[in-house]
Parts: structure tokens; C-alpha cells; sequence
């Protein structure tokens, strides 16, 4: 497989034979005045010299501060590609050939590894013709860590696997084998090359798949450019496990053929691409994707000055907009256009930045690279003194700043730092702590160790009087913070997160009143509470869950008497109104409940007798009631949530007391079957399922004397192990529980058994 310039007019992909053929749109284009263009090298594919950089992809900085990548063609086995780097200058070293032993045709750039590695993708060559995943020192040593066999395995991989939070790389294949279109797969590679096949994907979540973005959830998110519900492509999720949602099918008015490899998540959480054809004008679009799968075009090209046909992906400027190059429109110094730069807000806001001009480079289908310097560079596909294309600087007014190789991680962990200007007296600080361990490796790169009491937030790297600030923020794991106090301090309220925003709805103010109807609003992002619609009907501790973007607070206890309810209360955000579901049949409150696919499970509580067994599951589409298979052990107040495919029902009170029953069901079988029991039974706990473990934190031990906890563990189903971790700042039991961003949050609660309320809001980092 190959992309391969074939004249100024017509750009074509070769996918082993096929060829899809589009046209540069034409169009004027008008660039700020503040903006800086500079031709750093033009490339001359002579004598094995890069070649081609048709959707050249990913170009990471590398430990020396120079910027690392491919070339389609090019290379001592020409055309089979290169793997290369150059600096900041314009110099530029090739550093290996790729060949029929190695892979050939690296199409989607590459990976930086933690270990300062690079770790790539051929979509060809290898003794089975069907591509392979390879990694490459920087100074050139390449290493075959897999050959696909187009088998169960798949093949054709265009894109560079994605390093995980566990260290090991996970990609996707298209599924293309010598001009046929297979079945798309998603695997796993440790850094050694041990491969391990985690899914085929079926026609409706998508083939010709390209690449993979860790999200900040610890899923990954991609796209593909064929299947789903209208053969357009899809938008999905995957876990690490294998297990695909589905978050989006593509129309014709959505975008078509996702062209860059991958989607970038931005700091509102949400992830943006690019469709390279399809819209309105069938020239492209930007799109934006929540998490959830709310999907919407920010922009349609019009083949005009705005450009056409966007070939790569986008990436976050430091200012939070984001940067990109559409490959044709623009300027008509190239009579069908030469492509441009631009800048769009999340928002939706697009400014061309900057018309290529058909002589410094033109048809732009590279990744955009943002230096530590604070320059983007990219590549040009044509043009350039030899016209064959050009490396270029592109200065936006972005000021110098450090990248973190890990942007996460424990105190005691070793975290690598890309810069400028460093040496042996330059002091790191993680959100104002100074690290007490720093190794410089040169003057772009540095080590430093996290210092115990860290928390997240920017790292810092001060040399003499300059101070550069990392572009991300480092987060702690196993640590807690705070958010600002919820306005009203409640206990056993409702709560979900939905469109980036924390609902906390009802519960009570004081342990003999009545519940109330406040419906509090958190926004994680500005640490600030607002109010919204208030529930009809009042509840105490009654099970919550979100399904499509909607709030179901199931029974609960009713009035100052705490009569079990079987109300089932639907909060719409988007509209501020309330509506109700079918009943639960069995009225019940201290319940918990879970979601796996659209269907909610209802577990234990108390109704007119202690201690249910009662599993009970709504389907909010049809809105159904059907009896699951009882728990084992009757309980009320445990922590639950989805652990994989398993729903975890662990802790609780029991007829007997705190004794830390903990259980699994399996949908499939309707079975439960008993897990590892809780070391520290307790119950009304804080939980929430994040990084594939349920986390509980907090409860009451009803040991005499009865007794709040601290105590914070994580369950793992893989191992059936608790696993101890940071305890809470503050013992609470009966607080809201939401996951949000990758982390939990314990909001409210009371300090003692039938004590007084508390408004604390208190994030857990796992």
C-alpha cells in the first residue's frame, strides 16, 4: 500500500491497486500578518533520500530536540520508505530504509515510546505481504517486533500503534491484503514484540481502520473509513480488553474516509478530527465527538479559500485551539489550489492561517508538529526547489515551553522532560514542588523524579532566569484532592456525570429530615457548582445512573418517614426537565445499580423487608422492567459497577452485619458467583469502576463502635485481588458518587454515623 503524488492537478491512493483519485479545490486565501512561514529543507529523493510524504503522519519530537518521521517512498530499496530525522534547522538524516524484511510503506508517521524509542507501522512488505509493526532507535537501529500474516491477525496496519497507560502498544489494522479489503482487528504489543489479538472487528463497528488515541478515560478512541450503520465508517471506543462501542456512524453530510490516522482529544475532553471528504461540498470537514458520542461538524470545507480536502490530523496548540492543513484549496498560484494552515476553536471559530504558494511547498498532508520551541514544522507533499516537496517551520506567536514524555504517573516515578536550554543547575517542580532528582541528558532533555507530596498540575523547568512550563498537566496517581464545596451539603443524593458536568440530585440535609429537591451542577473543568431543574419527588439513597445522556434516579426512600419508592424520576439536561419511567417493581431504597450496554441493574436495598436479594433491570428504550437472578446474599448499600464484562457487587450491610460479601454477575449467564471478600467491610461507600477495577472508598464499619472510614481499595475481576490504596482526606459515608475524566468523585456525605452533613468534594486520582 502506497499514496503517491502523480501530478499537481490529481493526487491519487494506491491501496494495492485501488485508486481513489480527488481533485485540489481553488480558492484565495488571506493569512494574519503576525504569523512567520519559513522553507527549512527541500527535499531531493535522490541517492535515497526521503520521499513522498503523502499523509505522512505523526512526527514526535525527539530526546535530541530534533523531529523524527517517514516517507512513503525513498530509501537505498526506493520506493519502499524511510524512516528519518532533521532539525529544527533543516538538517536532515536519514536513518533507515525500510524493506521487504523490515515492512514497507509507513504511511502514518510514528510513536514515541517512554523509552525513547519510536515504534512504527508498515502497511506492507515482511515475508507475508501484509505489513508489520517495527521499532527504531534514534540513531537508526531498526527491530522487526511483528510480521502480520494476514490471518486471524490481521493486516495492513497504516498507522503506529498507541502507547498505553500499561506500558504496551495497542493499534488497529485496515484489514487490507494486496488490493482486498479484509476484516479490521485490534491488538496488543508488548515493547519486545510479544503480540496478542484482542478483537475483529464485525462490519457494523467499522473496517479500513486507521489509528488509535488514548483518551483520558483510558480507553482508546479511532476511526474507520468503512462500515457501521450506513457503510460511511464509524467514530468507536475500545478498551483495552477488546470490547468496541460504537460512539458514531458516519453519513455523507457527517464527513467521509476519516483521512488523518488519528483523533486528538482537546482540554474540554472531547475529541476532533477530520473527514476528508464528504460535507456539504463533499470537500471535508471538522468534526467533534464527546466521549459519549455526540457527534457534530464544526466546519465544512468549500474547496475555496478555506481549503479542501483535509489529509491529516489536527493537534492542540497551547492556546487550546486547534492547528491543521487542509491539502488542497487556497491560494490558485497553483491553479487548483496549494492547500493552507488553520486554526479552529472548539467552539467552531476557522481562520486560515496560511496559503501555500505553490513555490515553498504545496499540497500540505502531514501531521503539524508543536516544538518546545514553541514552532510548528511539517511537511509539504510537493513544491520546494526540487519539486518534491519541503520540511517547513510555521510560527504562530507560541512561546518556548517543556513536553512531558509521561503525563502521569505515582510519587517515585522517573518522568522524562523535553525542552531547551537545560543543565546540571536546572530545578524541576511539579505544581510548585521541587523535584529532588534531576539528570540532564544534554540540553533538550532532562529526567526528574515526582517528590512525595505532589499533586497534578503543570511541571516547571527553571535554567538560570528563564522558567518553561509544561503544555499539560502531570497527574499524581493514587492521590486525592479537593473541589470547592457543594453549596448545599447533602447525604444519599442521586448523581451522574453527563456532558462534562456532575449531577447531584436530592438527597438530605440532616438525618431526620425529609429529602430535598435541590439538583446541584458541578463543572469539574472550572471547579464551579450552578443549579438546575429540582427532582418532583424527593428521594433518599436511591440508586442513579446515565444512559444517552440522561439521569435515572430509581426509588429511594420517600418523605421524613423514608418510605420505599419505586418511582423511577428522568433528568434531560439538554431540556432542564424532569419526566418519569416506568415503576421499579419492587419499592425499595439503599440500593445501588450499574449499566452495562443500555440496560440499568438494580441491586439489593431495603423495602418492606431488610436485606434484599432483588436484581432488577430497566431498559430505558423500551422502558421496561425484567427480574435478573438474585444476589447471593441480601444486602443494602453496597458499591457496584461494570468491571469488564462482570458487574461487581461488593461490600454492603447484610442481615448479619459488615462481613464484606462481595459478588459477580455475568449478564450472559444470569448468574452470580462470589468473588473475594472485602477486607474492610463497610457499607454506604463511595465507588465508581475506572481504570477496569472498581474503586471503593469511605463507609460506615458498623462494628461496634460503629465507625466511618477512610479506607480506599480497588477490586480487580483479572486477579480477584484488593488492592489498597490512598486513603480519603476525610471519612465520610453516604456520599455522591460520580466518575468523571478518569477519576472519582466523592462529593458530600455525612462525617459520622447519623452525624452532620458535609459538603466536602473529594477527587480521587487512581
Amino acid at each position: 500500500m502506497r499514496r503517491r503524488l502523480l501530478s499537481l492537478v490529481t493526487k491519487a491512493m494506491f491501496v494495492g491497486g485501488l485508486i481513489l483519485a480527488v481533485l485540489c479545490g481553488t480558492g484565495v486565501a488571506q493569512a494574519p500578518a503576525t504569523v512567520t512561514y519559513t522553507d527549512l529543507h527541500d527535499f531531493n529523493t535522490s541517492g535515497g533520500a526521503p520521499a513522498n510524504f503523502a499523509d505522512q503522519g505523526v512526527m514526535p519530537q525527539g530526546r535530541d530536540g530534533d523531529i523524527y518521521g517517514t516517507s512513503i517512498d525513498g530509501g537505498s530499496s526506493f520506493p519502499t520508505g524511510t524512516v528519518f530525522k532533521i532539525s529544527p534547522t533543516g538538517t536532515l538524516t536519514v536513518l533507515a530504509s525500510l524493506n521487504v524484511l523490515y515492512g514497507e510503506y509507513p504511511i502514518c508517521g510514528l510513536t514515541t515510546g517512554t523509552d525513547g524509542n519510536f515504534y512504527g507501522a508498515a502497511a506492507d512488505g515482511t515475508t507475508n505481504s501484509a505489513g508489520s509493526i517495527f521499532q527504531v532507535t534514534s540513531a537508526g537501529a531498526l527491530k522487526l517486533l511483528y510480521a502480520f500474516k494476514n490471518g486471524t491477525d490481521g493486516s495492513g496496519p497504516t498507522c503506529a500503534p498507541t502507547q498505553g497507560n500499561d506500558g504496551n502498544y495497542y493499534g488497529v489494522t485496515t484489514g487490507l491484503f494486496k488490493g482486498t479489503l479484509g476484516t479490521s482487528t485490534f491488538y496488543k504489543i508488548t515493547p519486545t514484540g510479544t503480540f496478542t489479538l484482542l478483537h475483529t472487528f464485525a462490519s457494523a463497528e467499522g473496517n479500513n481502520c486507521s489509528g488509535i488515541t488514548l483518551g483520558s478515560d483510558g480507553n482508546f478512541y479511532g476511526a474507520c473509513k468503512l462500515g457501521g450503520a450506513n457503510s460511511l465508517g464509524t467514530l468507536f471506543k475500545i478498551s483495552t480488553a477488546g470490547t468496541v462501542t460504537v460512539l458514531h456512524s458516519l453519513k455523507a453530510a457527517d464527513g467521509q474516509n476519516e483521512q488523518g490516522g488519528f483523533l486528538v482529544q482537546a482540554n474540554d475532553g472531547n475529541f476532533y478530527g477530520e473527514g476528508y471528504n464528504g460535507g456539504t461540498d463533499n470537500y471535508g470537514v471538522i468534526f467533534q465527538l464527546t466521549p459519549s458520542g455526540g457527534y457534530k461538524v464544526l466546519h465544512t470545507f468549500t474547496g475555496g479559500t478555506d481549503g479542501s480536502y483535509p489529509s491529516a490530523d489536527l493537534m492542540v496548540g497551547p492556546d487550546g485551539n486547534l492547528y491543521g492543513t487542509a491539502a488542497g484549496g487556497g491560494s490558485t498560484a497553483c491553479s487548483l489550489g496549494c492547500g493552507v494552515i488553520f486554526k479552529i476553536t472548539t467552539a467552531g471559530v476557522f481562520t486560515v492561517l496560511y496559503d501555500f504558494d505553490g513555490t515553498h511547498g504545496y499540497y500540505p498532508e502531514s501531521n503539524l508538529t508543536l516544538h518546545t520551541d514553541g514552532l510548528l514544522y511539517g511537511d509539504a507533499a510537493a513544491g520546494g526547489a526540487n519539486g518534491q516537496g519541503v520540511f517547513f517551520s510555521f510560527n504562530v506567536g507560541f512561546s518556548p515551553f517543556v513536553s512531558l514524555v509521561t503525563t502521569s504517573g505515582k510519587v517515585g516515578v522517573t518522568v522524562g522532560i523535553l525542552g531547551q536550554g537545560f543543565s546540571s543547575s536546572s530545578v524541576v517542580k511539579f505544581n510548585g514542588l521541587a523535584a529532588t532528582k534531576v539528570t540532564p541528558t544534554g540540553t533538550t532533555f532532562l529526567t526528574a523524579t515526582v517528590p512525595a507530596g505532589a499533586t497534578d498540575g503543570k511541571v516547571t523547568v527553571t535554567t538560570g532566569t528563564a522558567t518553561l512550563t509544561s503544555n499539560k498537566t502531570f497527574i499524581v496517581h493514587n492521590t486525592w484532592s479537593a473541589g470547592k464545596a457543594i453549596p448545599t451539603a447533602v447525604f444519599g443524593a442521586a448523581s451522574g456525570f453527563i456532558g462534562g458536568k456532575i449531577y447531584v440530585a436530592s438527597g438530605s440535609t440532616t438525618q431526620s429530615g425529609a429529602p430535598v429537591s435541590n439538583n446541584q451542577v458541578y463543572n469539574p473543568s472550572s471547579n464551579a457548582w450552578t443549579t438546575a431543574a429540582a427532582i418532583p419527588t424527593p428521594v433518599l439513597a436511591p440508586a442513579s445512573a446515565v444512559v444517552n445522556g440522561m439521569l435515572y434516579v430509581i426509588g429511594g426512600y420517600e418523605g421524613s418517614s423514608q418510605t420505599p419508592s419505586n418511582l423511577v424520576q428522568i433528568y434531560n439536561p439538554t431540556t432542564n426537565k424532569w419526566t418519569t419511567g416506568a415503576a421499579m417493581p419492587t419499592a425499595r431504597g439503599s440500593i445501588a445499580a450499574t449499566v452495562d450496554g443500555n440496560a440499568i441493574y438494580v441491586i439489593g436495598g431495603n423495602g418492606s423487608t431488610l436485606r434484599l436479594a432483588n436484581v432488577e433491570k430497566y431498559v430505558p428504550s423500551s422502558n421496561t422492567w425484567t427480574e435478573g437472578a438474585p444476589l447471593l446474599k441480601g444486602k443494602s448499600e453496597p458499591a457496584v459497577g461494570l468491571v469488564g464484562s462482570t458487574i461487581v457487587a461488593a461490600s454492603g450491610y447484610i442481615s448479619s452485619g459488615d462481613t464484606g460479601d462481595n459478588e459477580g454477575y455475568s449478564v450472559s449467564t444470569n448468574k452470580w458467583s462470589a468473588l473475594t471478600a472485602d477486607p474492610a467491610p463497610r457499607n454506604a461507600s463511595c465507588y465508581g469502576s475506572l481504570s477496569g477495577q472498581l474503586y471503593v472508598a469511605g463507609g460506615l464499619n458498623n462494628a461496634n463502635p460503629q465507625a466511618v472510614t477512610k479506607t480506599n481499595e480497588s477490586f480487580s475481576v483479572t486477579t480477584n485481588k484488593w488492592t489498597t490504596q490512598a486513603a480519603m482526606p476525610t471519612a465520610a459515608l453516604w456520599q455522591a458518587s460520580a466518575v468523571a475524566n478518569g477519576q472519582l468523585y466523592c462529593i458530600g456525605g455525612q462525617g459520622s454515623f447519623q452525624g452532620a452533613v458535609i459538603g466536602n468534594v473529594q477527587i480521587y486520582q487512581p
